[in-house]
């Protein structure tokens, strides 16, 4: 990650994702977006860094790892 990366560091991983179909793809992108609104509902605010969660949240799921809140 370069000095300029304002990620997360929780966003980073070096964990290897794939989807076998985009069916797949969809489901994740999908169960990522209902999470995430969840999130935002705690915060209170909306999260210009949707895209880092989004992928931390897919990444995690996939790997079987602990979800992001």
């Amino acid at each position: 990650m370069s000095t300029t990366d304002t990620r997360p560091t929780e966003a980073v991983t070096t964990t290897a994702t794939t989807f076998g179909n985009t069916a797949d793809l969809t489901g994740a992108l999908i169960r990522a977006a209902i999470a995430h609104g969840e999130h935002e509902k705690r915060t209170g605010a909306a999260d210009p860094n949707w895209p880092d969660w989004y992928a931390a949240y897919m990444v995690a799921e996939r790997a079987g790892t602990e979800l992001p809140t």
